[in-house]
């Protein structure tokens, strides 16, 4: 058996979880798409640390919510997570299908 096969290395929250999550004031998303991808459109309420210059520690201060990261469609808010993994444990979440998932589930856009 391969290591790790069938478990995903990251926790992954759905986009309707994730609005759940946010209408309860339960999480803080941090977008890591590059500037112009978010100013084209992100998750309400969403901070935007790029990953070409992504760093753990200069992460918000969660305030007791959940860190939630989201790409557009998951590859490098996973990347972005591993770095986070050597860093903060505690920063393990992301956007199951990314941002993409966010529209295509006809969710709020914010531009």
């Amino acid at each position: 058996m391969v290591f790790g096969l069938g478990k995903p290395r990251h926790k992954e929250v759905t986009a309707q979880q994730l609005e759940s999550m946010l209408q309860s004031g339960e999480a803080l998303v941090v977008d890591v798409r590059e500037p112009d991808e978010f100013a084209a459109g992100h998750i309400p309420g969403a901070v935007n640390m790029p990953l070409s210059s992504f760093q753990p520690s200069k992460l918000p201060h969660p305030d007791g919510k959940k860190l939630v990261l989201n790409c557009l469609g998951g590859k490098r808010s996973g990347m972005a997570l591993d770095k986070c993994g050597v860093a903060m444990a505690e920063v393990d979440t992301h956007l199951a299908g990314g941002f993409g998932s966010w529209q295509a589930a006809r969710l709020p856009v914010e531009r």
